[in-house]
């Protein structure tokens, strides 16, 4: 399909013969052609919401396929119409799922703190520091960031092994965090 170059002309406005012949016959042809006439229209929809072209084109072929079953199950009066507010619908679901499967960057669910990751670059005095702080913890942020970052376990793994909500588990690791590198400026000073 040519998403760009096919206009709509005044002659073609009348689109129920079309419509009616492939309800009765069911020819994807004759839908087809009906299709292509709003594919610059469609795909302008699908531009302005999602804003990519690739990922326009794809849900151009998705709208037809849509089209295929919903064009015999609705009363269309006007089909231009109806099929703007399909395409738009389809796009704003689109968008919502897109925001329930939002990727997370690594890099800010786990932190690669040098202090909360101890290696042989840090001196002796430094891990005993550290452990130090770490008793200092409340029980549920020593149990969590030890899990989290000397047992590298997972939220989830964490959240199985001592009964804390994934919520819970998140901000006693991020408390803990904090707390540990409080007490080990005070310790540097």
């Amino acid at each position: 399909m040519n998403f760009f170059q096919r206009t709509i002309h005044p002659g073609e406005a009348d689109d129920t013969p079309l419509l009616n012949n492939y309800r009765e016959t069911g020819d994807l042809a004759v839908l087809g052609q009906l299709y292509e006439k709003y594919v610059s229209l469609v795909y302008g929809v699908c531009l302005k919401y999602l804003k990519d072209e690739e990922t326009a084109k794809d849900a151009v072929m998705s709208i037809f396929e849509e089209l295929v079953t919903k064009a015999k199950q609705h009363e269309i009066k006007q089909f231009r119409g109806w099929l703007y507010v399909l395409a738009r619908n389809y796009c704003l679901m689109q968008l919502r799922s897109g925001k329930k499967l939002e990727t997370v960057v690594l890099d800010e669910v786990m932190e690669n703190v040098p202090l909360l990751h101890p290696e042989d670059k840090y001196g002796e005095d430094y891990m005993k520091a550290l452990e130090r702080c770490m008793e200092k913890l409340p029980a549920a942020q020593k149990e969590s960031v030890d899990l989290f970052y000397l047992q590298e376990k997972c939220y989830k793994e964490i959240a199985d092994t001592t009964g804390y909500s994934l919520n819970e588990v998140k901000s006693y690791i991020q408390n803990g965090k904090r707390n540990l590198k409080i007490c080990l400026e005070k310790k540097s000073e």
